[in-house]
C-alpha cells in the first residue's frame, strides 16, 4: 500500500479520535464519559462512511479519489471544530444548561451536543467518577486523562482487577496480531461479502447486476459498505478483518458502559469485558470479515444510548445519537433490529414517565417525546432508507425476494413450534464437548417436540435442509457456542428481573427493565428466526447486550457477605469459571477455526493463498489452475458459472489486472428478474464453479472446456 494509501486509513482514525474530545459530554455525573464519546464519535463516523457511499454510488462515483476528497473534508471540518473549542471564548466552565447542551456540528453530517446529564457511575478503568465539567477540549487534554486514569487504576486496583484487565488487553492485542496476519477465509466472505464490494468497484456505482447468488444484493451491505472504504484506500484486503476488530472493541466499550449504568463498578466493568472478549465467538469474529459483530457492535450502541434516557430527558444530539445507531443496526443485520426495537421502546416509556415531571409542563414534554421518537425514526430512514429503495424497487418488496424472506424467518408462529425452535436454538447455543450431555438434551427435545405434534426438522421452522442437532462446541467462527458467557447471562438476567436489589440495590429498576428487554429480545429471535446450524453467530447481538447482566450478578456474589463456608464456595465457584472462560478464548484464538496462532494453518506459517482455502483447501490449486489458464488466453471479458452457495471472490482476485484493475466478470446465470445474465457468446472465456454439468449446458458450441473436481473453465477455438 502506497503512503497515500497509508494517510486516508489514518483519517477515519483521526477523525474518531478527535470527535471522541469533542463529543466527551462535559457535565457533571455522567456515567462513564469518555467511552459514550466513543460511541457517539463512532456513529457519527459509521453515518457519514455510509452516506458517503450512499451519495457517491447514486452519481456512479465510487472512485478512489471521491473518496479520498469526501476524507478530506470531513477531517478537516473536525478540525475545524475542534480548533474553535479551543478558542478561549468557546472554553469554560458549563455552568448553565445551555452551555452543556451547546451543539457540535460537523459539516452536513449528524451533530452531537458537548453536554448530557445521567446517573453518576464508575468510568473504566478509574476507581474514581468522571472529572469535572470543565471543558478541557482537545485530543491532547483527552488523552491526559486517560494516563491519569491509567496511572489510578494501577495505583489503586487488586490483584484480580489487574488480572482481569490484562487478560482483555491481551486477547485484544492478539486478535489484532491475527486480524492483520492473516487473509480474509471466512465462506461467507468469499461468496458474496467481497464479492459484493469488488462489484461496486468494478462498476463505480451502487446498481445491482445479474447474479446466481443472490446474497450479493439482498442482504443489507452496512459491514460492507465500510469495507469498500478499505478497499478503495489500499487497492486490497490486506487490512479488511480490522473492520470486524474494532467492533469488537466498541462491543466492549458499550458493554462496559451499560454495566456501568446499570450501577456496576469497576470490577462489575472489568468482569463484563473478561467475560466478553474471552466468549469464543467474539474471538474468532474479532479477526473476520464477517458482519455479526459488526451489528452487536451498532446495537449496543443503541443499548447504552437508550439506557441514558431512564433517568434523564433526551435530547436533540440522543435522539440522532439513537436514530444513528438504528439504521446502522438495520443496514447492517436486520435481526438486530429484534433487540434495538425493545430498547427504542424502553427509552420511549421512560422518556414519557419524565414528561409528567411536574405536571404543568406534561403536555409540551409529552410532544417532545414524540418529536424526539419521530426524529430517531427519521434519522435510521435516512440511514438505510436508501437500501430499502432499491430492494423495492428491484423486488417489490423492502425485505428482498420471496426466496430471502421465505429462508431464514419462521413461516410457523404456534406456541408449540416457537417452543421447538427455542429449545433447538438453546442446545446448539449452550453445547459443550460433552457428548453425552449434547445427545442427551437433543433426544430430549426431539422427542418432546414429536409428542407436542411438531416435527423437529419441519422445514417451516428449519433452514434450509438441515438437520438437528448438529456439534457446535467446537471453536469455529461460524457455530461455536457460549455455554459459559450464555449461562452467566440467563442467571444474571434471572435475579436481575426477581431479586434486582440483591444484584444492584442502588438501581432495581433500571435494571429489571433492562433484563426484561434482553429477555423479549432473545425470545422475538426464537420466534421469527429459524434455526440453523451456524444460528449461534446471529445470537451475538443478543449475547453482547445480555453480558452486562452476567458481570454484574458475578461481582455480586463475590461482594455478598455470608458464612465464610459458603462464601469461600461461591468465591471459588466464580474463579473457576472465570478461569475456565480464559482458558476457552486462548484455545480459540489459539486454535480456533480458520485462523489461528499455532499447528497446521497457523497464520505464522501458512501462505497467503493457502490461508484463503483453509475451508476448502482442496480447491486452492483448481481456482489458480483455471485462472492461469484464462489469463494465458489474454481473455479480457469473463463469464462465471456458479451457484448460490459458491465462491466468487478468488476470481476477482487472481484474475486482476497486473496494473491492480478489477477485471471485468458477468454472470451467464441470475436469479434477478429484471436483470439478464450475459450472453456466453459475448464473453472471451468461462470459469466455473460446482456442477460440470450446469457449466457445459452455458458453453457455446465448439468450445474447449477443461474441468477438474470443482472448477473448470472453457476457452473458444480462437484462444
Amino acid at each position: 500500500m502506497s503512503a497515500a494509501g497509508w494517510m486516508l486509513v489514518a483519517a477515519p482514525v483521526a477523525a474518531l479520535v478527535v470527535l471522541t474530545a469533542l463529543l466527551r459530554p462535559r457535565a457533571a455525573g455522567v456515567v462513564a464519559p469518555t467511552r459514550l464519546g466513543v460511541v457517539r464519535a463512532a456513529l457519527l463516523t459509521g453515518v457519514f462512511a455510509v452516506l458517503t457511499v450512499e451519495l457517491l454510488g447514486a452519481v456512479d462515483a465510487l472512485t478512489l479519489p471521491a473518496f479520498a476528497l469526501a476524507w478530506l473534508l470531513f477531517v478537516a471540518g473536525v478540525a475545524v471544530v475542534a480548533g474553535r473549542r479551543r478558542r478561549p471564548d468557546a472554553v469554560g466552565h458549563a455552568t448553565t444548561a445551555t452551555e452543556a447542551r451547546r451543539a457540535v456540528l460537523v459539516g452536513s453530517a449528524v451533530g452531537a451536543t458537548a453536554g448530557t446529564g445521567a446517573a453518576p457511575g464508575p468510568e473504566l478503568p478509574a476507581a474514581s467518577a468522571a472529572p469535572p465539567a470543565t471543558v478541557r477540549g482537545g485530543v491532547a487534554s483527552m488523552l491526559s486523562g486517560w494516563a491519569d486514569r491509567l496511572a489510578d487504576f494501577r495505583r489503586t486496583a487488586g490483584r484480580g482487577e489487574r488480572l482481569l484487565a490484562g487478560t482483555v488487553v491481551g486477547v485484544v492485542l492478539i486478535e489484532l496480531v491475527v486480524a492483520l496476519l492473516a487473509e480474509p477465509n471466512n465462506f461467507d466472505s468469499q461468496t458474496y461479502h467481497l464479492p459484493k464490494v469488488e462489484h461496486w468497484v468494478a462498476q463505480g456505482s451502487l446498481d445491482f447486476w445479474p447474479t446466481a447468488i443472490h446474497r450479493q444484493v439482498t442482504i443489507p451491505p452496512g459491514a460492507e459498505y465500510l469495507l469498500l472504504h478499505l478497499r478503495l484506500f489500499t487497492g486490497g484486503d490486506a487490512l479488511h478483518n480490522l473492520v470486524q476488530w474494532a467492533a469488537g472493541l466498541g462491543c466492549l466499550l458499550a458493554a462496559t458502559r451499560i454495566t456501568a449504568q446499570l450501577g456496576g463498578g469497576r470490577r462489575a466493568q472489568l468482569l463484563t469485558a473478561f467475560l466478553l472478549a474471552t466468549t469464543p465467538m467474539v474471538a474468532l469474529q474479532a479477526t473476520s470479515t464477517q458482519t455479526d459483530l459488526v451489528a452487536a457492535g451498532w446495537a449496543a450502541c443503541a443499548g447504552t444510548l437508550a439506557l441514558d434516557g431512564l433517568r434523564r430527558r433526551a435530547g436533540l444530539s440522543d435522539a440522532l445519537t439513537l436514530g444513528a445507531a438504528t439504521g446502522l443496526t438495520a443496514l447492517t443485520k436486520t435481526s438486530g433490529l429484534l433487540a434495538v426495537g425493545p430498547l427504542l421502546l424502553l427509552w420511549g416509556l421512560a422518556q414519557l414517565r419524565l414528561a409528567g415531571r411536574p405536571a404543568a409542563t406534561g403536555s409540551r414534554q409529552v410532544a417532545r417525546t414524540v418529536g424526539g421518537s419521530l426524529l430517531v425514526l427519521l434519522v435510521a430512514a435516512v440511514v438505510v432508507g436508501p437500501f430499502l429503495a432499491r430492494e423495492t424497487a428491484e423486488f417489490g418488496h423492502p425485505l428482498g425476494p420471496p426466496r430471502l424472506r421465505e429462508s431464514i424467518p419462521m413461516e410457523r408462529h404456534d406456541p408449540a413450534s416457537v417452543l421447538v425452535n427455542a429449545l433447538r436454538i438453546g442446545h446448539t447455543a449452550f453445547d459443550t464437548p460433552l457428548a453425552p450431555l449434547r445427545a442427551g438434551t437433543a433426544e430430549a427435545i426431539t422427542g418432546g417436540s414429536r409428542a407436542i405434534g411438531v416435527d423437529p426438522q419441519d422445514r417451516a421452522i428449519t433452514f434450509g435442509r438441515e438437520v438437528f442437532p448438529v456439534p457446535s462446541w467446537y471453536p469455529d467462527e461460524d457455530r461455536v457456542a457460549f455455554p459459559l458467557a450464555g449461562s452467566l447471562a440467563l442467571l444474571g438476567a434471572v435475579f436481575a428481573l426477581v431479586r434486582p436489589r440483591r444484584v444492584n440495590p442502588g438501581r432495581p429498576g433500571s435494571l429489571r427493565a433492562y433484563a426484561a428487554v434482553v429477555v423479549v429480545a432473545v425470545a422475538l429471535h426464537t420466534a421469527m428466526i429459524k434455526w440453523q446450524p451456524w444460528g449461534n453467530r446471529l445470537l451475538l447481538y443478543a449475547l453482547v447486550l445480555a453480558v452486562p447482566l452476567a458481570g454484574l450478578w458475578v461481582d455480586a456474589l463475590l461482594r455478598r457477605r455470608s458464612g465464610p463456608g459458603r462464601r469461600s464456595v461461591a468465591a471459588g465457584l466464580a474463579v473457576t469459571v472465570l478461569a475456565t472462560s480464559a482458558l476457552a478464548g486462548v484455545l480459540a484464538l489459539s486454535y480456533g477455526f480458520p485462523r489461528r496462532l499455532v499447528g497446521a494453518g497457523s497464520v505464522f506459517t501458512t501462505t497467503e493463498w493457502d490461508t484463503r482455502f483453509l475451508r476448502r483447501p482442496q480447491w486452492a490449486d483448481e481456482f489458480r489452475w483455471a485462472a492461469t489458464a484464462v489469463r494465458a488466453s489474454d481473455a479480457r471479458r469473463i463469464g462465471l458459472v456458479q451457484q448460490n452457495d459458491n465462491w466468487e471472490y478468488p476470481w476477482w482476485l487472481l484474475l486482476r489486472g497486473d496494473d491492480g484493475r478489477s477485471p471485468e466478470l458477468v454472470a451467464l446465470q441470475s436469479v434477478l428478474p429484471d436483470r439478464p445474465p450475459a450472453d456466453p457468446t459475448s464473453v472471451d472465456a468461462i470459469v466455473c464453479t460446482g456442477l460440470r454439468t450446469e457449466c457445459a449446458r452455458l458453453v457455446p458450441p465448439g468450445w474447449t472446456l477443461e474441468y477438474r473436481d470443482h472448477v473448470g473453465y472453457a476457452l473458444p477455438p480462437t484462444r
